[in-house]
């Protein structure tokens, strides 16, 4: 897990910078800069959630953790499978999506 993103996702958090909720992310794609998926969003949710955000040309990072674990590591004590970030600054995208991508 990237401190980065970890970080990034506390900040958004306090700042109300974030949307969670699959169908929140969905509704909200067009406003979103980058999309964080759980393990837990099942094959249709997930297929759907990546065409719609490559037609939006919106970034996907894909969380290794379940939707608790997610939910944890914003602070919150219920689970979250999906969250996008409504404002986020290019440094901190392209520095999740690399550190993502060494990960992989």
């Amino acid at each position: 897990m990237s401190k980065i993103l970890e970080k990034s996702l506390k900040d958004a958090r306090k700042e109300d910078k974030l949307t969670m909720g699959t169908k929140q992310v969905l509704n909200s794609l067009n406003n979103s800069k980058l999309i964080i998926l759980s393990r837990s969003v099942d094959g249709k949710m997930l297929e759907k959630i990546q065409s719609d955000a490559k037609k939006q040309k919106v970034p996907l990072v894909k969380f290794e953790g379940t939707s608790v674990a997610l939910g944890r590591l914003c602070g919150l004590q219920f689970r979250i499978s999906t969250i996008a970030f409504t404002a986020i600054d290019e440094a901190s995208i392209k520095s999740i999506l690399k550190d993502e991508e060494t990960n992989v």
